[in-house]
């Protein structure tokens, strides 16, 4: 007998899920409800929000005043806040909230600046050449609301960077940059930092705008050139340059060659030049780099405006010089070398010792000593004259001891020419002593015939 078989035991099938209709209105319903819940969400955000830049567009603070309340005053540094977390982690904005953003930038940033305390903010004394930059830079006067301007700048940075560039053109006019620019007056170092930052950010993204920008800034340079001469916030306003001048296409276009010779060669005649000296070498060197047959150009503006009796910007210029003589090409050096050395000689000559001893060490530089080479026959007897002068009768010993140096390099590179100028140094020495006497004798022969006449006259 066969083992009984075993009953094989079937498995329900399961269920297929059927879709009916009543299934989709549910489902509807409930994605309907989570948008309406999510756009609800998102319009009382967009209120709220409203409500604190509304708030901080008419709560502004002096911190002057002694009536302000420090505790409304700290109230709207927390919602200043706020505003800068979401502007910052928000990339797109709607046109009102830019709008709103705009209105409460400008309450809280254009405002009348104080006087400043000095007669020219921009001639601070410089006694020390050696200095750095921060010693040199006009005085810093804090802002009393910076507690406020600061979140204030913060924000503006945010919404330029992150906004869309038409939505934000569509409500940052023209009278708003005007106003930007208007802000460079302050006293402030740390707004002047914040306001090259942002005005750059802006000219980067308003494309259509950059030539009433660049044109804006020219005829603030303008006024303190020919005008004014007051205003500290020149040397940012290069540094925005600077930037600007580091993206230009070559060949230069004419309307930026006219930039450089009537704004730029004449920012070097101001007293304050030494508050942004750097700044505008930096703008000169760029322009010169690109299109090296401006060198000329330049040079000849920089002699132009050479200070006679300001020491402090002679050094600087001098250093300038040496500058722009590393970038020259050497077939400018025969049409500059003249100009150029015969400035220098003048330089060694001077009775400040520290524009005698920066006029020497320029003769170290490699490159000025090669461009000198080229046109040494009109050079050198200016040079001669100028390092013999110091030998005998200059009071800085250092100056003597440089000079000594800079006679020995020469008289090993050039002995014969170096002999010949000497030589004719001392014919035009004893020359010049000649006529001396010979002006002295005929001076004494004037008034011993001018006392016999007296003489004469009394005896009758």
């Amino acid at each position: 007998m066969g083992s009984p078989r075993t009953a094989t035991r079937r498995l329900p099938e399961k269920k297929r899920p059927t879709t009916t209709l009543q299934r989709l209105f549910e489902l509807d319903s409930i994605t309907n409800s989570t948008q309406t819940t999510s756009a609800t969400a998102s319009e009382t955000e967009t209120e709220e929000l409203l409500s604190l830049i509304t708030h901080c567009t008419h709560s502004i603070f002096t911190f002057t005043d002694p009536s302000e309340c420090p505790s409304h005053q700290d109230l709207k540094r927390h919602k200043l806040s706020q505003i800068l977390s979401v502007v910052r982690l928000r990339k797109n904005h709607e046109p009102n909230v830019v709008s709103a953003l705009v209105k409460m930038v400008s309450a809280n940033l254009f405002r009348p600046l104080p006087a400043p305390l000095a007669s020219n903010p921009c001639s601070v004394a410089m006694s020390d050449p050696s200095l750095d930059d921060d010693a040199s830079a006009p005085a810093a006067v804090p802002v009393p609301a910076w507690p406020h301007l600061y979140f204030v700048y913060d924000i503006l940075t945010s919404l330029v960077k992150n906004c869309d560039a038409k939505v934000l053109r569509a409500h940052v006019d023209r009278a708003f940059l005007s106003g930007v620019l208007a802000l460079f007056q302050s006293e402030d170092p740390r707004e002047r930092e914040r306001l090259k930052n942002v005005y750059h950010q802006l000219y980067s993204r308003f494309t259509p705008d950059r030539s009433f920008m660049r044109k804006a800034m020219n005829d603030v340079f303008f006024q303190y050139v020919f005008e004014t001469e007051r205003h500290v916030g020149v040397g940012e306003l290069l540094e925005i340059w600077g930037s600007i001048i580091n993206g230009f296409t070559v060949p230069l276009k004419e309307e930026h060659k006219l930039f450089l010779t009537r704004v730029l060669v004449p920012l070097h005649k101001p007293k304050g030049m030494h508050a942004y000296h750097r700044q505008l070498a930096y703008c000169v060197c760029q322009f010169v780099t690109k299109e090296p047959a401006l060198a000329g150009v330049v040079v000849r503006g920089i002699l132009k405006y050479w200070p006679v009796t300001n020491c402090q910007k002679e050094v600087l210029i001098i250093g300038e010089l040496e500058e722009l003589v590393e970038v020259l090409q050497p077939e400018q050096f025969g049409e500059l070398a003249l100009p150029i050395c015969s400035q220098i000689a003048k330089c060694l000559n001077s009775w400040n010792s520290q524009v005698a001893e920066r006029a020497l060490y320029v003769w170290n530089n490699e490159q000025f000593v090669k461009m000198a080479t080229q046109s040494m026959e009109e050079v050198m007897p200016a040079v001669v004259e100028g390092i013999e002068d110091n030998m005998r009768c200059h009071w800085s010993k250092s100056v003597r001891q440089l000079t000594e140096n800079v006679k020995r390099m020469l008289e090993e590179m050039e002995p014969a020419m170096y002999e010949k100028c000497l030589e004719e140094l001392r014919r035009r020495e004893q020359e010049s002593r000649q006529e001396e006497m010979k002006r002295m004798d005929k001076w004494e022969r004037l008034l011993r015939m001018a006392s016999a006449s007296q003489l004469a006259c009394v005896s009758h």
